[in-house]
């Protein structure tokens, strides 16, 4: 088992009402889709797009946080996102 930590999520923004990029603190930028989610009861509220869109990232780059109960840690995104290759600079962050 690998005991490598992931990099902390530098910033985030949200594409659609499902999708979100995310920037990492070792400038990998990575795509990932929540609808998976949203089966599970707990994430249910990001059904609503007006919701999934008001998040935040957590201090210190640990977690997208919606509020008490609604977050993802920087190693799900990390693991399961989609990395964008430089190619796909439309879909960055920086606007």
């Amino acid at each position: 088992m690998s005991s490598i930590k992931p990099p902390r999520i530098l910033q985030a923004r949200a594409i659609n009402d499902t999708t979100l990029i995310v920037e990492f603190t070792n400038q990998e930028v990575k795509k990932y889709d929540i609808r998976h989610l949203l089966e599970i009861p707990m994430f249910s509220p990001l059904r609503q797009p007006a919701f999934f869109k008001n998040f935040k990232v957590e201090p210190g780059g640990y977690a997208i946080v919606w509020n008490e109960a609604i977050d993802i840690s920087e190693y799900e995104l990390w693991k399961n996102g989609i990395k964008l290759e430089s190619g796909d600079l439309g879909d960055r962050i920086h606007q």
